[in-house]
């Protein structure tokens, strides 16, 4: 693999506490399987970020060599592989995503649909309430 790339992909598994790996965008998925896992983090009020593998074939062929998983989408969550489509949906289906995301401090709160300025003007009031990082939304 190249260097490049997998600099890249070790870049926005590192600086991302949710990141998923997919064909197309969480607005327009490519694929099915794409689609259901954004669904879950939807639904789930996950914050995340995606990396678009049609975007980028030396993306999209590495993060499988990089992860030793033959296909996309790819869920990391604080670093490591969840997993892909059929992973998640089990995990979140036996509630166990959801514990994970838990665990991690990772699930959205009341203020998640505040911006980071909004987020700051409200920090006087709330500050026990108001994340220390950005958040990041689809």
């Amino acid at each position: 693999m190249d260097k490049r790339i997998k600099e890249s992909i070790e870049q926005e598994i590192n600086s991302n506490d949710v990141h998923l790996f997919m064909k197309g965008t969480p607005l327009f998925p490519q694929c099915g399987f794409s689609s259901t896992v954004v669904q879950i983090l939807t639904y789930l009020e996950v914050p995340f970020t995606t990396t678009n593998v049609l975007d980028d074939e030396g993306i999209r062929e590495g993060i499988k060599e990089f992860s030793n998983w033959p296909t996309i989408p790819q869920l990391y969550v604080k670093g490591e592989l969840m997993g892909g489509c059929d992973i998640i949906k089990e995990m979140f289906e036996n509630g166990e995503l959801k514990e994970i995301l838990e665990n991690e401090n990772l699930l959205s709160w009341k203020f998640s649909f505040l911006n980071k300025t909004q987020l700051q003007d409200l920090a006087p009031f709330e500050q026990d309430k108001v994340p220390q990082k950005d958040l990041v939304f689809w």
